[in-house]
């Protein structure tokens, strides 16, 4: 009975890791792919308009920051998730 309760307890643990590690892979993966297309995006943009330069970049800091920081939060929720 007690070898049991034992088993469940370490099943649990390691499903919370690899829940834990999943998700934060995930949000990793998220933020990289969204940065990427900000900055190709915005390449382009000064490609076509280079007058433009400051704005198209001083934007596209700013909307990588917010994308770094929801990918930071959701990094979190995931390790808190873990210990918890």
């Amino acid at each position: 009975m007690m070898l049991t309760a034992l088993i469940i307890a370490a099943i649990d643990a390691g499903l919370k890791g690899i829940g834990a590690c999943l998700g934060a892979a995930i949000a990793a993966i998220g933020a990289g792919i969204g940065i990427g297309k900000i900055g190709g995006a915005a390449m382009e943009a000064i490609a076509r308009q280079p007058e433009a330069t400051g704005d198209i970049r001083s934007n596209m800091i700013v909307i990588a920051a917010l994308i770094e920081g929801v990918a930071l939060f959701a990094v979190i929720v995931c390790v808190l998730a873990f210990f918890l």
